[in-house]
């Protein structure tokens, strides 16, 4: 009975060897598996993954939240404060503004290297406040406005469920030149859905940023196919994702924040025009001033829990500032004669459609309350205008952003000013 077993398998394993001979040299051909044995075994294993991927995922959410507290004393990955940087003003007051009101749109800020342009952005992380959320809610939903619910909190609110209600500090999140589409989207488990019948999503950067803000470093050499991904979403503050005839939508209502160097190209018109803001930044010249920057940078890399306890009280204070600028901005009006003279620079300079308008509005009500005020002055218009319509006078792709210079002549004339 062995020899006949043995005879059996001598002509498979005789064409198994010609077979291999005729093979190019390092391919070897491999045993073939029935089909059902090889889809059974994948599922086990993609089973057995994904099950070992959610444990990872939650050690790796545990871990997090116990190295919050220690990142936050500096311990990891210190961050400089934002009360240290000296200069830079017009960016400081940019990102200032459009926390305090998200709906101004973000900003762009382009300079040369080595400005602070990313130092700056970065400490902007320990002045965000803390904001309302649902519970457990992957989409940061805010428990209380509808339009920054996602469609499962919208149903349980429908059903009269009782929302858990939690609070987050505003989120930042980097969105790195070289991500995937679906990392900056989400994706979708095609296999669950359709074995389960259930729509298994994971959320992708755009949901980890809603509420929040989303920046950009180098914005202008990212693909273009991440950039329109950003159009779409800063457009519509909504991210869809289509997978096999599978739809899923959630909010993606975002401060865009980017920052780059005009060296390396520019930014395309359809993504400068999202932007609210556009601060433009320089080297500093004065060399006492230099030294100062040095001297404090040093400081900091030398021991950066002892620099943070330095400016602890004025980072404490400035997000005060920003708290209550938020809690009074519904309340702060604007003279109509004024956004009558707003609207009659716009069109002076030729701005294209009406978001030139509503940013400035919007920014101009933002200082007003950041420096405690009831009401719009004119000096709040005069240092918010330029940051709001520089970028928007540009008609020629070849010709430079203007500095402001032409928007403040025009504001002067506008406002009667001498």
């Amino acid at each position: 009975m062995q020899a006949l077993r043995s005879s059996a398998r001598a002509p498979g394993a005789a064409r198994a060897g010609r077979e291999a001979q005729r093979l190019p040299l390092g391919l070897v051909m491999l045993p073939v598996r029935p089909a059902g044995l090889v889809a059974r075994r994948a599922a086990a294993g993609a089973s057995t993954s994904r099950s070992s991927l959610r444990v990872q995922a939650v050690a790796a959410v545990a871990e997090n939240a116990v190295a919050a507290p220690k990142a936050a004393e500096g311990q990891a990955r210190p961050i400089f404060p934002f009360t240290a940087v000296i200069g830079q003003e017009e960016m400081k007051l940019a990102l200032i503004l459009n926390v305090i009101d998200p709906k101004i749109g973000g900003v762009m800020i382009m300079g040369d290297r080595g400005t602070g342009k990313t130092t700056t952005i970065r400490a902007l992380a320990d002045l965000l406040p803390q904001v309302p959320v649902v519970a457990k809610d992957p989409f940061n939903s805010d428990p209380y406005d509808p339009e920054l619910m996602s469609e499962e909190v919208r149903q349980r609110l429908k059903a009269g469920e009782q929302l858990p209600v939690g609070s987050m500090k505003i989120p930042m999140v980097d969105l790195p030149l070289g991500a995937t589409e679906d990392r900056v989207c989400g994706t979708i488990d095609i296999e669950k859905a359709l074995t389960e019948g259930v729509k298994a999503f994971e959320p992708g950067l755009l949901a980890k940023a809603n509420r929040g803000i989303l920046y950009v470093d180098e914005v202008n050499l990212l693909d273009d196919h991440l950039v329109d991904v950003l159009l779409d979403s800063a457009a519509s503050g909504w991210n869809t994702v289509e997978r096999e005839g599978i739809s899923i939508s959630h909010p993606a209502r975002f401060i865009l924040v980017g920052s780059g160097n005009p060296e390396e190209g520019e930014l395309r018109p359809q993504l400068l025009d999202r932007f609210g803001m556009h601060a433009q930044i320089g080297t500093v010249r004065d060399p006492e001033l230099r030294v100062q920057i040095v001297s404090e940078r040093s400081t900091f890399d030398e021991n950066p829990a002892e620099f943070h306890k330095r400016y602890a009280d004025k980072q404490n204070a400035l997000t005060q500032r920003i708290v209550d600028a938020r809690a009074k901005l519904k309340s702060i009006s604007i003279p109509y004669d004024f956004r009558v003279k707003i609207s009659a620079i716009c069109s002076e300079l030729n701005v294209d459609g009406i978001r030139g308008d509503i940013v400035s509005n919007r920014a101009a009500k933002a200082l007003a309350c950041f420096e405690g005020r009831d009401e719009v002055a004119v000096e709040d218009i005069y240092r918010v205008i330029p940051l709001c319509l520089r970028h928007r006078l540009r008609k020629d792709p070849m010709a430079d952003i203007d500095n402001g210079d032409r928007v403040r002549q025009v504001f002067k004339q506008i406002f009667a000013m001498e």
